[in-house]
């Protein structure tokens, strides 16, 4: 296994669960989605990204393919142990082993989740749009257990200083919950700067999650870590982060 694509969910989850998120580093893309690209539809050679995706299979010792989905940014739950590849869904959930759930973000929060039975794992694509519309609740709520014996890793997503967005998304949130004003900075004439992980913090602690991990990345900034479509637009390749029940 090459070491430089993967990072390690640094948390407390029990024995038996595995939880990753790829990097850009030791894959076969070339160019701007150099090189560990995993977003089959980014504009990547197809071929390319299909191959780096069985570079991952066999590395992790996959038995079957990561349920990869098709994301909407909306907040339906998948079931990775039953639905097939491409099913439309934003979230996914397992409880047997070997069936791991994946999501791919290019700035966009991954979440990975887990109870502390390590009986059911699940991971969550949250970007703006999934967070206000509650695909993490949706997640947790899927998973069946009673949210304080879950615990969620947040993976890499752009960073509060590089996220500017405008006065109608902090609306949106605002509207459902006054006080997560905390989350967003003023930046210049109407526009705001959005803090994904404290945003995703306070709605995990606000249904009962309050083991929250990770949130120490900027996928925009660690250019040489990760994937970043804010940054490099089109040419952006996507990572994956990854979660499941070891046999």
């Amino acid at each position: 296994m090459s070491s430089e694509r993967y990072l390690w969910a640094d948390w407390p989850a029990p024995e038996g669960v595995i939880a990753l998120v790829t990097t850009r580093n030791g894959g076969l893309s070339e160019a701007g989605f150099y090189s560990f690209n995993l977003g089959l539809y980014s504009g990547d050679d197809q071929a390319t990204v299909l191959a780096n995706r069985q570079l991952l299979q066999q590395d992790l010792d996959l038995t079957s393919s990561p349920l990869w989905l098709k994301q909407v940014h909306g907040i339906d739950v998948a079931d990775a142990n039953v639905d097939d590849q491409e099913t439309e869904a934003d979230a996914s959930v397992s409880r047997k082993p070997g069936g791991a759930c994946a999501v791919l973000t290019a700035d966009c929060l991954p979440v990975l989740f887990c109870n502390q039975e390590g009986t059911v794992v699940a991971a969550a694509h949250a970007g703006w749009k999934g967070l206000v519309a509650g695909v993490l609740e949706a997640t947790v709520k899927s998973m069946n257990v009673p949210p304080e014996t879950v615990i969620a890793w947040l993976g890499p997503a752009i960073g509060e200083h590089n996220f500017e967005i405008g006065p109608e998304v902090r609306e949106q949130f605002l509207m459902e919950d006054m006080g997560c004003s905390e989350a967003f900075i003023p930046g210049k004439g109407d526009r705001w700067f959005a803090d994904l992980y404290s945003l995703a913090r306070r709605r995990l602690n606000r249904i009962g999650v309050n083991q929250v991990y990770g949130g120490e990345f900027c996928s925009y900034d660690q250019s040489d870590l990760f994937y970043s479509y804010r940054r490099d637009g089109k040419e952006s390749g996507r990572m994956a982060s990854l979660i499941w029940l070891e046999a």
